[in-house]
Protein backbone atom coordinates (compact mmCIF):
# COMPACT_ATOMS: atom_id res chain seq x y z
CA UNK A 1 0.00 0.00 0.00
CA UNK A 2 2.86 2.39 0.85
CA UNK A 3 4.45 1.74 -2.56
CA UNK A 4 1.17 2.42 -4.36
CA UNK A 5 0.70 5.68 -2.48
CA UNK A 6 4.21 6.76 -3.42
CA UNK A 7 3.46 6.09 -7.10
CA UNK A 8 0.19 8.00 -6.85
CA UNK A 9 2.14 11.17 -6.08
CA UNK A 10 3.68 11.08 -9.55
CA UNK A 11 0.25 10.55 -11.11
CA UNK A 12 -1.52 13.26 -9.15
CA UNK A 13 -1.57 15.52 -12.22
CA UNK A 14 -4.05 14.44 -14.94
CA UNK A 15 -1.65 15.62 -17.64
CA UNK A 16 0.93 13.05 -16.55
CA UNK A 17 -1.73 10.35 -16.69
CA UNK A 18 -2.59 11.43 -20.26
CA UNK A 19 1.11 11.29 -21.11
CA UNK A 20 1.38 7.70 -19.88
CA UNK A 21 -1.71 6.76 -21.87
CA UNK A 22 0.14 7.95 -25.00
CA UNK A 23 3.56 6.53 -24.08
CA UNK A 24 2.17 3.10 -23.22
CA UNK A 25 1.52 2.47 -26.92
CA UNK A 26 3.99 4.72 -28.77
CA UNK A 27 7.50 6.08 -28.43
CA UNK A 28 7.26 9.87 -28.76
CA UNK A 29 9.64 12.79 -28.69
CA UNK A 30 9.16 15.88 -26.55
CA UNK A 31 8.09 17.91 -29.58
CA UNK A 32 5.53 15.25 -30.55
CA UNK A 33 4.14 15.23 -27.01
CA UNK A 34 3.92 19.02 -27.17
CA UNK A 35 1.87 18.78 -30.37
CA UNK A 36 -0.47 16.14 -28.95
CA UNK A 37 -0.97 17.74 -25.52
CA UNK A 38 -0.83 21.31 -26.87
CA UNK A 39 1.59 22.36 -24.19
CA UNK A 40 4.94 24.23 -24.25
CA UNK A 41 8.15 22.24 -24.24
CA UNK A 42 9.16 23.38 -20.76
CA UNK A 43 5.94 22.00 -19.26
CA UNK A 44 6.19 18.69 -21.09
CA UNK A 45 9.84 18.26 -20.07
CA UNK A 46 8.97 19.01 -16.43
CA UNK A 47 6.22 16.37 -16.38
CA UNK A 48 8.48 13.83 -18.09
CA UNK A 49 11.16 14.35 -15.43
CA UNK A 50 8.63 13.69 -12.66
CA UNK A 51 7.51 10.48 -14.38
CA UNK A 52 11.09 9.40 -15.08
CA UNK A 53 12.15 9.97 -11.47
CA UNK A 54 9.40 7.53 -10.40
CA UNK A 55 10.34 5.02 -13.16
CA UNK A 56 7.11 5.49 -15.10
CA UNK A 57 8.95 6.42 -18.33
CA UNK A 58 12.29 5.62 -19.95
CA UNK A 59 14.03 7.23 -22.90
CA UNK A 60 16.47 6.35 -25.64
CA UNK A 61 18.50 8.53 -27.96
CA UNK A 62 18.23 8.00 -31.71
CA UNK A 63 20.54 10.38 -33.55
CA UNK A 64 19.58 13.90 -32.50
CA UNK A 65 16.19 12.82 -31.14
CA UNK A 66 15.24 11.34 -27.78
CA UNK A 67 12.23 9.04 -27.64
CA UNK A 68 10.20 8.45 -24.48
CA UNK A 69 8.07 5.41 -23.69
CA UNK A 70 6.37 3.68 -20.78
CA UNK A 71 8.19 0.40 -19.89
CA UNK A 72 5.01 -1.47 -19.01
CA UNK A 73 6.79 -4.83 -18.61
CA UNK A 74 9.45 -3.36 -16.31
CA UNK A 75 7.19 -1.53 -13.87
CA UNK A 76 7.37 -2.70 -10.28
CA UNK A 77 4.49 -4.73 -8.87
CA UNK A 78 2.83 -1.75 -7.18
CA UNK A 79 2.88 0.30 -10.39
CA UNK A 80 1.54 -2.65 -12.40
CA UNK A 81 -1.44 -2.92 -10.03
CA UNK A 82 -2.07 0.81 -10.02
CA UNK A 83 -1.77 1.56 -13.73
CA UNK A 84 -4.85 -0.43 -14.98
CA UNK A 85 -7.01 1.57 -12.58
CA UNK A 86 -5.57 4.88 -13.79
CA UNK A 87 -5.83 3.84 -17.43
CA UNK A 88 -9.50 2.93 -17.02
CA UNK A 89 -10.31 6.33 -15.50
CA UNK A 90 -8.34 8.40 -18.03
CA UNK A 91 -9.21 6.58 -21.26
CA UNK A 92 -12.82 7.71 -21.35
CA UNK A 93 -12.15 11.40 -20.74
CA UNK A 94 -12.71 14.07 -23.37
CA UNK A 95 -9.10 15.22 -23.11
CA UNK A 96 -7.80 11.71 -23.80
CA UNK A 97 -10.03 11.41 -26.85
CA UNK A 98 -8.67 14.68 -28.23
CA UNK A 99 -5.11 13.50 -27.48
CA UNK A 100 -5.76 10.35 -29.46
CA UNK A 101 -6.99 12.28 -32.50
CA UNK A 102 -3.99 14.62 -32.42
CA UNK A 103 -1.66 11.63 -31.96
CA UNK A 104 -2.94 10.11 -35.20
CA UNK A 105 -2.00 13.33 -36.96
CA UNK A 106 1.49 13.33 -35.44
CA UNK A 107 2.10 9.72 -36.50
CA UNK A 108 0.74 10.50 -39.97
CA UNK A 109 3.31 13.29 -40.31
CA UNK A 110 6.03 10.82 -39.34
CA UNK A 111 4.94 8.45 -42.10
CA UNK A 112 4.64 11.30 -44.59
CA UNK A 113 8.24 12.29 -43.88
CA UNK A 114 9.44 8.75 -44.60
CA UNK A 115 7.29 8.55 -47.72
CA UNK A 116 8.66 11.89 -48.93
CA UNK A 117 12.19 10.53 -48.61
CA UNK A 118 11.37 7.43 -50.66
CA UNK A 119 9.49 9.51 -53.22
CA UNK A 120 12.64 11.53 -53.90
CA UNK A 121 15.20 8.75 -53.37
CA UNK A 122 13.43 5.78 -54.97
CA UNK A 123 15.59 5.89 -58.07
CA UNK A 124 18.76 5.97 -55.99
CA UNK A 125 17.62 3.70 -53.15
CA UNK A 126 19.44 0.56 -54.28
CA UNK A 127 22.70 2.45 -54.69
CA UNK A 128 22.23 4.28 -51.38
CA UNK A 129 21.47 1.07 -49.51
CA UNK A 130 24.47 -0.66 -51.07
CA UNK A 131 26.71 2.27 -50.09
CA UNK A 132 25.45 2.08 -46.51
CA UNK A 133 25.24 -1.67 -45.96
CA UNK A 134 26.95 -3.47 -48.85
CA UNK A 135 25.32 -5.63 -51.51
CA UNK A 136 25.09 -9.00 -49.72
CA UNK A 137 23.64 -8.26 -46.25
CA UNK A 138 20.14 -9.40 -47.22
CA UNK A 139 21.46 -12.75 -48.47
CA UNK A 140 23.02 -13.40 -45.07
CA UNK A 141 19.81 -12.28 -43.38
CA UNK A 142 17.49 -14.68 -45.25
CA UNK A 143 19.61 -17.63 -44.09
CA UNK A 144 17.78 -17.16 -40.81
CA UNK A 145 14.69 -18.68 -42.47
CA UNK A 146 16.41 -22.10 -42.60
CA UNK A 147 15.09 -24.59 -40.04
CA UNK A 148 17.89 -24.77 -37.42
CA UNK A 149 17.17 -28.46 -36.77
CA UNK A 150 18.03 -29.60 -40.32
CA UNK A 151 20.88 -31.88 -41.32
CA UNK A 152 22.18 -30.42 -44.57
CA UNK A 153 24.65 -31.92 -47.02
CA UNK A 154 26.95 -29.87 -49.24
CA UNK A 155 27.72 -32.47 -51.89
CA UNK A 156 30.82 -31.71 -53.89
CA UNK A 157 31.68 -28.89 -51.50
CA UNK A 158 35.00 -27.89 -53.08
CA UNK A 159 36.83 -25.71 -50.56
CA UNK A 160 33.76 -25.47 -48.31
CA UNK A 161 32.51 -21.97 -49.05
CA UNK A 162 28.83 -22.92 -49.07
CA UNK A 163 29.27 -25.18 -46.03
CA UNK A 164 30.86 -22.30 -44.13
CA UNK A 165 27.95 -20.03 -45.09
CA UNK A 166 25.14 -22.41 -44.12
CA UNK A 167 26.69 -24.10 -41.08
CA UNK A 168 25.74 -21.44 -38.48
CA UNK A 169 22.07 -21.72 -39.50
CA UNK A 170 21.53 -25.51 -39.40
CA UNK A 171 21.71 -28.24 -36.80
CA UNK A 172 24.31 -30.35 -38.56
CA UNK A 173 26.31 -30.14 -41.76
CA UNK A 174 27.88 -32.90 -43.85
CA UNK A 175 30.29 -31.79 -46.56
CA UNK A 176 31.44 -34.27 -49.18
CA UNK A 177 34.51 -33.51 -51.28
CA UNK A 178 36.17 -35.57 -54.01
CA UNK A 179 39.90 -34.80 -53.72
CA UNK A 180 42.23 -34.89 -50.73
CA UNK A 181 43.62 -31.46 -51.61
CA UNK A 182 40.17 -29.91 -51.53
CA UNK A 183 39.41 -31.84 -48.34
CA UNK A 184 42.31 -30.14 -46.56
CA UNK A 185 41.30 -26.72 -47.88
CA UNK A 186 37.71 -27.26 -46.74
CA UNK A 187 38.88 -28.48 -43.34
CA UNK A 188 40.79 -25.25 -42.76
CA UNK A 189 37.84 -23.19 -43.92
CA UNK A 190 35.22 -24.78 -41.67
CA UNK A 191 37.50 -25.47 -38.70
CA UNK A 192 35.58 -23.03 -36.51
CA UNK A 193 32.11 -24.18 -37.59
CA UNK A 194 30.21 -26.36 -35.14
CA UNK A 195 28.63 -29.71 -36.01
CA UNK A 196 30.18 -29.99 -39.48
CA UNK A 197 31.56 -33.29 -40.78
CA UNK A 198 33.89 -33.49 -43.77
CA UNK A 199 33.86 -36.72 -45.76
CA UNK A 200 35.75 -37.70 -48.88
CA UNK A 201 33.77 -39.40 -51.62
CA UNK A 202 32.15 -39.18 -55.06
CA UNK A 203 28.73 -37.89 -56.07
CA UNK A 204 27.87 -41.27 -57.55
CA UNK A 205 28.78 -43.07 -54.31
CA UNK A 206 28.18 -40.74 -51.39
CA UNK A 207 29.66 -41.64 -47.97
CA UNK A 208 26.30 -40.92 -46.32
CA UNK A 209 23.69 -43.29 -44.87
CA UNK A 210 20.24 -43.75 -46.36
CA UNK A 211 17.94 -40.91 -45.36
CA UNK A 212 20.60 -39.13 -43.30
CA UNK A 213 19.97 -35.70 -44.83
CA UNK A 214 17.02 -33.31 -44.61
CA UNK A 215 18.37 -31.19 -47.46
CA UNK A 216 21.16 -31.44 -50.02
CA UNK A 217 23.02 -28.80 -52.03
CA UNK A 218 24.97 -29.32 -55.25
CA UNK A 219 26.59 -26.03 -56.19
CA UNK A 220 28.50 -25.91 -59.48
CA UNK A 221 29.44 -29.57 -59.24
CA UNK A 222 26.94 -31.56 -61.31
CA UNK A 223 28.63 -30.57 -64.59
CA UNK A 224 31.68 -32.57 -63.45
CA UNK A 225 29.67 -35.78 -63.14
CA UNK A 226 29.84 -38.25 -66.06
CA UNK A 227 26.43 -39.57 -64.98
CA UNK A 228 24.20 -36.77 -63.56
CA UNK A 229 21.15 -39.03 -63.44
CA UNK A 230 23.02 -41.57 -61.30
CA UNK A 231 24.43 -38.80 -59.09
CA UNK A 232 20.97 -37.37 -58.45
CA UNK A 233 19.60 -40.85 -57.73
CA UNK A 234 22.34 -41.17 -55.11
CA UNK A 235 21.28 -37.82 -53.66
CA UNK A 236 17.75 -39.19 -53.44
CA UNK A 237 19.06 -42.18 -51.49
CA UNK A 238 20.66 -40.06 -48.75
CA UNK A 239 17.67 -37.72 -48.41
CA UNK A 240 14.72 -38.35 -46.14
CA UNK A 241 11.28 -38.58 -47.69
CA UNK A 242 10.15 -35.02 -48.29
CA UNK A 243 13.75 -33.80 -48.20
CA UNK A 244 14.81 -31.08 -50.63
CA UNK A 245 17.65 -30.81 -53.08
CA UNK A 246 19.08 -27.58 -54.46
CA UNK A 247 21.11 -27.72 -57.66
CA UNK A 248 22.95 -24.61 -58.80
CA UNK A 249 24.74 -24.94 -62.12
CA UNK A 250 25.33 -23.41 -65.53
CA UNK A 251 22.79 -23.02 -68.28
CA UNK A 252 23.88 -24.37 -71.69
CA UNK A 253 26.89 -22.50 -73.12
CA UNK A 254 29.56 -22.80 -75.81
CA UNK A 255 32.68 -22.45 -73.66
CA UNK A 256 34.35 -25.68 -74.76
CA UNK A 257 37.65 -24.49 -73.27
CA UNK A 258 36.16 -25.27 -69.85
CA UNK A 259 36.43 -28.96 -70.70
CA UNK A 260 40.15 -28.72 -71.40
CA UNK A 261 41.04 -26.20 -68.69
CA UNK A 262 38.80 -27.29 -65.80
CA UNK A 263 37.68 -30.81 -66.67
CA UNK A 264 34.00 -29.99 -67.17
CA UNK A 265 32.04 -32.93 -68.57
CA UNK A 266 28.82 -31.04 -69.35
CA UNK A 267 28.57 -27.63 -70.99
CA UNK A 268 25.67 -26.66 -68.76
CA UNK A 269 22.14 -28.03 -68.48
CA UNK A 270 18.87 -26.83 -69.94
CA UNK A 271 15.73 -26.57 -67.85
CA UNK A 272 14.35 -29.60 -69.68
CA UNK A 273 17.47 -31.66 -69.01
CA UNK A 274 17.70 -30.94 -65.29
CA UNK A 275 13.98 -31.49 -64.84
CA UNK A 276 14.26 -34.86 -66.58
CA UNK A 277 17.26 -35.89 -64.45
CA UNK A 278 15.49 -34.96 -61.22
CA UNK A 279 12.21 -36.61 -62.17
CA UNK A 280 14.09 -39.77 -63.12
CA UNK A 281 15.71 -39.79 -59.67
CA UNK A 282 12.29 -39.84 -57.96
CA UNK A 283 12.12 -36.12 -57.25
CA UNK A 284 8.92 -34.14 -57.67
CA UNK A 285 7.75 -30.53 -57.49
CA UNK A 286 10.72 -29.51 -59.62
CA UNK A 287 11.21 -25.76 -59.98
CA UNK A 288 13.95 -24.27 -62.15
CA UNK A 289 14.73 -20.60 -62.51
CA UNK A 290 17.54 -18.64 -64.09
CA UNK A 291 19.56 -16.62 -61.59
CA UNK A 292 20.12 -12.90 -62.12
CA UNK A 293 23.36 -12.32 -63.98
CA UNK A 294 26.11 -10.35 -62.27
CA UNK A 295 27.20 -7.70 -64.82
CA UNK A 296 30.82 -8.14 -63.71
CA UNK A 297 30.80 -11.94 -63.97
CA UNK A 298 32.67 -13.54 -66.88
CA UNK A 299 31.14 -17.01 -66.76
CA UNK A 300 27.94 -18.47 -68.24
CA UNK A 301 24.49 -17.75 -66.82
CA UNK A 302 23.39 -19.88 -63.86
CA UNK A 303 20.18 -21.58 -62.78
CA UNK A 304 18.82 -22.87 -59.47
CA UNK A 305 16.69 -26.01 -59.40
CA UNK A 306 14.78 -27.13 -56.30
CA UNK A 307 12.98 -30.46 -55.96
CA UNK A 308 11.42 -32.67 -53.28
CA UNK A 309 12.10 -36.37 -52.72
CA UNK A 310 8.92 -38.30 -53.31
Amino acid sequence: MVAILEHMAALADPIRCRMLLLLEKHELTVSELCAVLQMPQSSVSRHLKTLADDDWVTSRRDGTSRFYSMPIDDLDSAARRLWPLIREQVTGTTAAGQDDRRLRGVLARRRAKSQAFFATAAGEWDRLREDLFGDTFYLWAVLGLIDPALTVGDLGCGTGQLTETVAPCVGRGIAVVGSRVSLEAARQRVSSARDVELRQGDLESLPIDNGELDAAMLSLVLHYSPAPARALAEVGRVLKKGGRVLVVDMLPHERQDYQQQMGHVWLGFSEKQITRFLAGAAFGDVRVRALPADPDAKGPALFAAVAVKR
